[in-house]
C-alpha cells in the first residue's frame, strides 16, 4: 500500500458524469484541492453501496472543506453510470478496468474467499493533499463510520 509522505501516482481514467457523457479525470488536474481517493471492490454490492451513499451524504461537507471525493473500482464507466443513477450518488467514480492504478497504489491484492484465492481491490482510502502528497491512508476499510472519519481528517488539513 502506498505510504504517507509519498507522491500520489497520477492517473487519467474514465469518469462518471452522473447522468451526462462520460469523460476523463486526471488526478493532478484537481490540485490544489485535497482529494479523497477511495478504492472499492464492485458497484452495487452492499458494502460498496453503503460506502458510496455515505460519501454522497457528506458530499457538501467535503466540498465545504475544499476536498474532492473520487471512488475507484475496476467496473466499467457504463456500470458506474448505472450505479450512480440507481442510488442517486453524488461522488465522482472512475474506472480502472486494467487495475493499473490499483497496482500503483497497492490496493490490487490477493484475496481469499471460501478457500479460493483471487486478485481483487482491497477497500482502502487515500487522502492526498493539495500538493499531491499522501497525508493519510486507511487500508482494509470497515465501512461503518468511515466517511465521517475521512471528513474529520480533511477538516484537520492545514489551509
Amino acid at each position: 500500500m502506498i505510504g504517507i509522505g509519498e507522491t500520489a501516482p497520477d492517473f487519467t481514467l474514465p469518469r462518471t458524469a452522473n447522468g451526462g457523457d462520460t469523460d476523463t479525470l486526471t488526478l493532478s488536474a484537481l490540485r490544489p484541492a485535497p482529494v479523497v481517493l477511495y478504492f472499492y471492490p464492485k458497484d452495487d454490492t452492499p458494502g460498496c453501496t453503503t460506502e458510496a451513499l455515505d460519501f454522497t451524504r457528506l458530499a457538501a461537507d467535503f466540498a465545504a472543506a475544499g476536498a474532492v471525493v473520487v471512488g475507484l473500482s475496476k467496473d466499467s464507466p457504463a456500470k458506474h453510470e448505472k450505479f450512480c443513477a440507481k442510488h442517486g450518488l453524488g461522488v465522482i467514480l472512475v474506472s480502472d478496468e486494467g487495475a493499473d492504478t490499483c497496482e500503483r497504489y497497492g490496493t490490487w491484492v490477493e484475496k481469499n474467499m471460501y478457500g479460493k484465492t483471487y486478485m481483487g481491490i482491497e477497500r482502502s482510502t487515500v487522502l492526498i493533499d493539495g500538493t499531491g502528497r499522501v497525508v493519510q491512508v486507511w487500508p482494509k476499510v470497515k465501512v461503518k463510520g468511515h466517511a465521517e472519519e475521512v471528513l474529520a481528517a480533511v477538516r484537520a488539513l492545514p489551509r
